[in-house]
Order: structure tokens, then C-alpha cells, then sequence
């Protein structure tokens, strides 16, 4: 089956959102191979695990709420001030996650991936995203739950 041209994920967007996960995986790896825990904590405790999972997350949920921004740059009137508004809420979402335990963070963070995927299919649907976008969108994200909850549940 060939994929229509509109469809088409970018390359580069399609190589750096995998290269963003990479930081995701390993947190989640390093929970159940102790060995590769030892490589992040030669830099830091924070650089593996339930820490790097939650550190991490805060800071990738904050840069795709800058995405919603840019939806809201292609809108107008209400429409703007919606996706405006919405582009706001997750940094205010993970501000809170940063002060909770790595677990309830872990699904805090959870649930904020998953509300930031409701935001960009609603986008989509809006002709504000790309064709393209929510099938990347639709990938990372369950990659980035999965490994969220690794550390909920290991």
C-alpha cells in the first residue's frame, strides 16, 4: 500500500521526534537492566530511571505545548484564543508534576502526553497541522506512554 504524498512524514521530523525518544527508552531500560542505570549515574542520580523518566518527560511535554502555539499562529479569533489558551495549560500541567513523587509525576505525565494528543488530533481535524502530523504524533506518543509506564509500574 503506498502512502499518499500528503501523508508522508518528513524525514527529518520523522528522525529527530525518534531521536527524542531515546532519552525515554533508555529511563525505561535502565529500570530493568541494572547495568545501564550504572551509565547515567556516572553523570548524575538524575540521569537514569524513574528521575530521567520524569525530568525528561517535564521538558518534552513543555516543548510540545510550544507546538500548539504554533497551531494557534495559523488560526483566528476564537479558534486562536482556544489553541492559544491550550498551548499554555501543559507547562502549567508539568509545573505541578515537577513537586510530586516520581510515580504519581510518571502519571501525571501520562496523562498530560495523552491530553497533548487529543489537542493535536483536534488541530489536525481543524486543518491546523500538517496531514502528516498526527501519524508522527500517534507513534512518539505511544512509545513515550509505554515508557512512562515502565517506571509506574517497575
Amino acid at each position: 500500500m503506498q502512502i499518499p504524498p500528503m501523508m508522508r512524514i518528513p524525514a527529518p521530523a520523522l528522525l529527530l521526534g525518534i531521536a527524542g525518544l531515546i532519552p525515554f527508552l533508555y529511563g525505561a531500560l535502565s529500570l530493568w537492566v541494572p547495568a545501564l542505570a550504572e551509565i547515567g549515574r556516572a553523570w548524575s542520580p538524575n540521569h537514569t530511571g524513574r528521575a530521567l523518566l520524569q525530568i525528561y518527560g517535564i521538558v518534552i511535554l513543555c516543548f510540545m505545548a510550544g507546538v500548539i502555539w504554533g497551531f494557534a499562529t495559523k488560526a483566528e479569533g476564537r479558534q486562536a484564543a482556544l489553541f492559544y489558551g491550550l498551548s499554555v495549560i501543559p507547562a502549567i500541567f508539568v509545573f505541578l508534576t515537577a513537586f510530586a513523587e516520581p510515580r504519581p509525576s510518571l502519571i501525571m505525565l501520562i496523562t498530560g502526553f495523552i491530553a497533548l494528543l487529543a489537542i493535536d488530533a483536534s488541530a489536525a481535524r481543524q486543518g491546523l497541522a500538517p496531514a502528516w502530523w498526527l501519524p508522527l504524533r500517534l507513534m512518539l506518543t505511544a512509545v513515550v506512554v509505554i515508557c512512562l509506564g515502565v517506571g509506574v509500574v517497575t
